[in-house]
């Protein structure tokens, strides 16, 4: 979506029709039609972290679909908009048949986190295929490296990955050969 082309993506229980949307970024207009066509109700719209390039649409969306907007009260600052909740370690969020996790993975963003739910996660810009989120400290750069081998390496490496950017991968993929989780 937009300028910096972040990844959104629409998570839907496909027996339900219940959604999250994830990082709506820009472009409601384009969002609104997946919607339509997926014809799926948006419960829910999460956000990964505070940049704009992630939640600019975020607010507008959540008045076209009458849908709560949550995100991590260490990047609630950054939006333009107050959001409806604040997202913790551990909180679940149900969808029908699929239970959604955040996990909070600081180093990005102080209030960076991603979803985990089945056999997917959603890394915002913790985890990219080949590479990891820009950092602006050695010490944030650590903090994030730790995050994801802590938090998202041990959930093994079948899960699929969907970034805020570019492509997907696996866990496995990147543990093996991602050049900066390599020691």
């Amino acid at each position: 979506m937009g300028y910096f082309r972040a990844n959104c993506y629409i998570f839907a229980d496909e027996y339900t029709g219940e959604a999250v949307v994830i990082d709506p970024g820009d472009e409601v207009f384009r969002i609104m039609e997946n919607i339509e066509e997926l014809g799926v109700k948006v419960r829910y719209i999460l956000l990964t972290h505070g940049h704009f390039d992630h939640t600019d649409g975020a607010e507008e969306l959540g008045r076209a679909v009458n849908a709560p907007v949550y995100i991590h009260r260490l990047d609630s600052h950054m939006l333009r908009f107050q959001p409806d909740g604040f997202l913790s370690d551990g909180d679940i969020f149900n969808l029908s048949s699929y239970s959604i996790k955040v996990i909070h993975t600081p180093g990005h963003t102080a209030g960076s986190v991603c979803f985990f739910t089945d056999s997917i996660i959603f890394t915002g810009d913790t985890l990219f295929a080949g590479s990891v989120g820009r950092t602006f400290s050695r010490r944030d750069h650590i903090l994030l490296v730790q995050s994801i081998m802590k938090k998202i390496i041990p959930l093994g490496d079948h899960i699929k990955v969907y970034p805020g950017h570019g492509p997907s991968s696996t866990i496995g993929k990147e543990r093996i050969s991602n050049p900066f989780l390599q020691f």
